[in-house]
This record gives structure tokens, sequence and C-alpha cells, in this order.
């Protein structure tokens, strides 16, 4: 018996330690997807030193570029923030700063971020991988609409690097059912005639609601005429099995979405 209970107990702890480090494991991988507050405090006083003078403390005191809303003239990704912060740019209109890993990353941190106190900093990849997984292995093609291209059955994508910040496309994907706006929810109703439509809201007062049906119709329909009608709390879209690499990349991408020039 003795021997026994030492085998359980030994066991019950081997189980106890993967599951701790199982834990750490998923935390680990959702801090992957950003920066550390460290980082971008770092990043604060480098910035202020070094940057302030020419972008100011607001991070739009050059022409064509401001730092805060995330306007760059050739930069997208947080590998292209760091090439022209350590080359520089061309002409000398901006001088190359030969930072520590640690000053680098903490600006890099900062300008995703550091403007807004409530920010968090996303780590950005490379566009034109996230174009790929957008298309491909992302599944998002598959939904939503770019530029008058795809389906209409989720939100048009066409101008989603303006309106949403790093932060809340990175939200999105990891957590879609926080991060869904209400007006997307998708709804079902039912007619006086026993038609079931199902589909993705447009607008809604208090009399009647549009939506986009699960064919890609267009419908208004009149809240009187309905005998149910409700709002699903589910979200449609599932968390992303994607590897922060490729969230990363395709945050980049969702970003050069500002809707055709």
């Amino acid at each position: 018996m003795r021997f026994f209970s030492r085998v359980v107990l030994v066991c019950f702890a081997a189980f106890v330690m993967f599951l701790a480090g199982l834990e750490r494991g998923v935390a680990q991988e959702f801090a992957d997807h950003r920066y550390t507050s460290e980082a971008i405090e770092a990043g604060s006083r480098v910035y202020v030193e070094q940057c302030a003078l020419c972008h100011s403390r607001r991070g739009d005191g050059v022409d064509g570029v401001d730092l805060r809303r995330g306007l760059f003239r050739t930069a997208s990704s947080d590998d292209d923030l760091r090439r022209v912060i350590t080359t520089g740019v061309g002409g000398g209109q901006m001088p190359a700063f030969d930072l520590q890993p640690f000053e680098l990353d903490g600006v890099v941190a900062y300008i995703r971020a550091g403007f807004d106190p409530s920010g968090v900093a996303v780590k950005v990849g490379d566009a034109s991988r996230g174009q790929v997984l957008f298309a491909g292995s992302g599944g998002c093609a598959s939904c939503h609409r770019v530029n008058g291209q795809g389906p209409r059955t989720a939100p048009d994508l066409s101008e989603i690097g303006v309106v949403r910040t790093p932060a809340a496309l990175q939200r999105t994907l990891l957590d879609p059912s926080a991060a869904l706006l209400p007006i997307n929810r998708p709804i079902r109703a039912v007619t006086r005639d026993g038609e079931t439509i199902r589909g993705r809201r447009l607008n809604e007062d208090t009399y009647t609601v549009q939506l986009i049906d699960s064919e890609e119709r267009l419908r208004s329909l009149v809240k009187a005429d309905l005998v149910e009608y409700e709002v699903s709390e589910t979200p449609v879209m599932t968390p992303t099995t994607l590897s922060s690499d490729e969230v990363a990349d395709l945050i980049g991408y969702l970003l050069t979405l500002r809707g055709l020039p």
C-alpha cells in the first residue's frame, strides 16, 4: 500500500507540473503577439530623447508621417520600422540610430502603442505574407470582401486599416466573441409566412432591420411582420489557429487595407 500511495503521489505531482507547464505555454503564446509594458516604457525614454525633436511628442511632426495613427512613408511591419530606425532615410532626411536591441524593440513598441496610455503594442508582421494567409490558410477571404472582391456574408474589410487599431485586429483574431461589434452579430428572423431568414445586420431601428441574408441578398424587414426575431450571442468566427508570427503577418496585411485610392 505504501508503495502504491507513493506512485499515486508521484503521478499526481507530475500531472500538476504538466498542467502548470501547459498554462505557462498558453500564456506565453498569447504574450508572443505583443510587446510588454516594460518594452513600451523603455521605448518611451528613447523616443523622448532622440525622436521627439523631429517627430514631436505626438508623433506628427514630420510631413506625411503620423506615428500616433500608424501612418508611415515606407514602413509597414515591425521589421520595416527597425530598418528605418537603424539605417535612416536617404538624403539625410533622417539619420541612422545605433541602438541596443532592447532599445530598438522598445521604440517600436512605443510607436505601436505608447501614444495611447491604454493601448497595447501589437507586433505587426509582413503584409505580403499576411495577404497570402488572408486568401489561403487564414480562411478570411471565404467570408470577407475586400475592394469589391469576395462574399458579403461577413463585414467588408476594404477600409479596416483605417477604422481598427492593431490591438483591435489582434483581439478579433484571438478572441472574436469579445471583439464582435453588436451590429455584426448574426440574426435570425421568422416572417408571418413562415420564412426563416438568417444573416448579418447592416442597420436597425425601432421598426425595421436591414440585413445581408445567407444568400447575400439585401433585405429590409418590418419588425411588425415578424413572428420571431433574435440576435445571436455566438460569433460565427472562431479563435484563429494561426501561429503568433502568422497572426502578426495577417495584422500587417489588414492594416494596409485603407480603401481604394
